[in-house]
């Protein structure tokens, strides 16, 4: 029995120091393009990529300097910043209403709707691109916030009414219930006493769209033709020209444009946590 006792112990020692090991593997994996592109960052020559070795000796916060003072760094983050907080809160109250609506009513068409929703992700934003070109040349919206903004709360939308649907199908329906009997109409319910309920859901869909339209490229490069209008993305992409890339500028906006979403991931990163995992054992 004793030796049974201490074989069990001893497997269950090597699968925690395994799976200890495995965690450990992973982190280095994700974390060291992270580290690599801080270190890159520090060399202040652009071919300093070439010879990393050579940056220890001459490491300097040059890059940093030259893109916020003599670059439109802060105009492009904050273009950026205006257009992630309107596609947050745009996306967001269209996905809430939406997911809130085929959780709890049963109106004709309400499964066709959701799986339309689900078929607008499958298409590659290659193909979306000349057809929204079209619709936002016809409508004006070239070159103009609106239309930037119109485009990625198409993209978030759908996949964040999914991802709401889900959320509100865990909360109970008495909960509703209750609510119309204390006099409230159904928004009211819904702004009073379900969206209280939801703000780990909320949290995951804001984060989401707000990560959407910060580091999307190919929608902001073709619809904003103005660099005063660029928003981050797009900014650090002017680094790279036909015969020439400078890394180093390149590697130290990067970090710049990382630090916002850091600070607003550590900010709801316990929301997110509960967010992700709700509805996932809804039957």
């Amino acid at each position: 029995m004793a030796t049974k006792v201490v074989s069990r112990d001893h497997g269950r020692r090597r699968t925690t120091v395994l799976s200890h090991l495995a965690l450990s593997v992973a982190s280095l994996v994700a974390l060291f393009p992270i580290v690599w592109l801080v270190f890159l960052s520090l060399g202040p020559d652009k071919d300093d990529y070439l010879h990393p070795d050579r940056i220890w000796s001459k490491m300097s916060f040059s890059n940093y300097a030259f893109v916020t003072e003599h670059t439109k760094f802060f105009t492009w983050l904050g273009n950026t910043a205006l257009i992630a907080v309107a596609t947050c809160v745009i996306g967001v109250m269209f996905a809430a209403t939406t997911g809130y609506a085929v959780s709890r009513m049963r109106f004709p068409g309400y499964k066709k709707l959701m799986w339309v929703l689900l078929v607008t992700q499958m298409f590659p934003i290659a193909v979306l691109i000349v057809p929204m070109y079209q619709i936002l040349g016809d409508l004006g919206l070239i070159d103009t916030y609106g239309g930037l903004i119109l485009v990625y709360c198409s993209t978030a939308v759908p996949y964040c009414a999914w991802m709401l649907k889900g959320y509100f199908d865990t909360i109970p329906i008495e909960i509703d219930e209750a609510g119309r009997i204390d006099g409230l109409t159904p928004f009211g319910t819904f702004f009073r006493l379900i969206l209280p309920l939801a703000r780990p859901g909320l949290a995951v869909a804001a984060f989401y769209t707000c990560l959407t339209a910060w580091g999307e490229v190919a929608f902001a490069s073709t619809f904003m033709l103005d660099d005063g209008k660029y928003t981050l993305a797009v900014g650090l992409s002017s680094f790279v020209s036909q015969h020439d890339a400078q890394w180093n500028y390149m590697a130290a906006t990067a970090v710049l444009i990382a630090i916002p979403v850091s600070a607003v991931f550590y900010l709801v990163q316990k929301h997110l946590v509960t967010g992700m995992t709700a509805g996932a054992t809804k039957g």
